[in-house]
């Protein structure tokens, strides 16, 4: 069995950062591709950010091109999102996800995913 546990979220100001990250543990492969999610009360989830196996293939949404940033630690088996410049409309609760293969190309459907985190609150305050 996969887990992921998601960390880093909490209360921001507009403008400031927070980095969250995605810990695996359990029968899982370090290469999997990852993403983060995030869902807004009344929205549908959507992708933010992806990131192929080896970390050579990234994703951004438009909403979040130029703030956002993935990345991966395959040897802690960890994925991180470094968001900066926090706006008020990217409060929502983040989830990470990971597709069971490696992979080259990185998933923005949610469906693409087998394995999900619980999530994590982000607000951000204006």
């Amino acid at each position: 069995q996969v887990q992921l546990v998601e960390s880093g979220g909490g209360l921001v100001q507009a403008g400031g950062s927070l980095r969250l990250s995605c810990a695996a543990s359990g029968r899982i492969i370090s290469t999997y591709p990852m993403g983060w999610f995030r869902q807004a009360p009344g929205k549908e989830r959507e992708c933010v950010a992806a990131i192929s196996s080896g970390g050579g293939s990234t994703y951004y949404a438009d909403s979040v091109k130029g703030r956002f940033t993935i990345s991966r630690d395959n040897g802690k088996i960890t994925a991180y999102l470094q968001m900066n410049s926090l706006k008020p409309e990217d409060t929502a609760v983040y989830y990470c996800a990971a597709r069971a293969e490696f992979s080259n190309k990185y998933y923005i459907e949610k469906n693409s995913y087998n394995y999900w985190g619980q999530g994590t609150q982000v607000t951000v305050s204006s």
